[in-house]
């Protein structure tokens, strides 16, 4: 296994539908522009309620990536 060298970025991701999918949207937008995204760790989920309802899912997370 060769040594790795990390970075990691924080973003947040949003979602009406689940916590799974705010992860995935913040991933997915990461990886147009950063290579090399090997790893996430969720830091923090919020959420916006509405009448007694969840509406809105906000999920932060760190996003480590490898440097060439």
């Amino acid at each position: 296994m060769t040594d790795h060298v990390y970075k990691m970025l924080e973003l947040t991701g949003s979602s009406n539908t689940s916590i799974e999918d705010a992860v995935q949207t913040a991933i997915s937008k990461a990886h147009e522009t950063v290579r090399n995204i090997r790893w996430f760790k969720v830091c923090e989920t919020r959420g916006h309620v509405v009448e007694g309802r969840v509406e809105h899912w906000q999920v932060t997370i760190k996003v480590g990536f490898t440097l060439e």
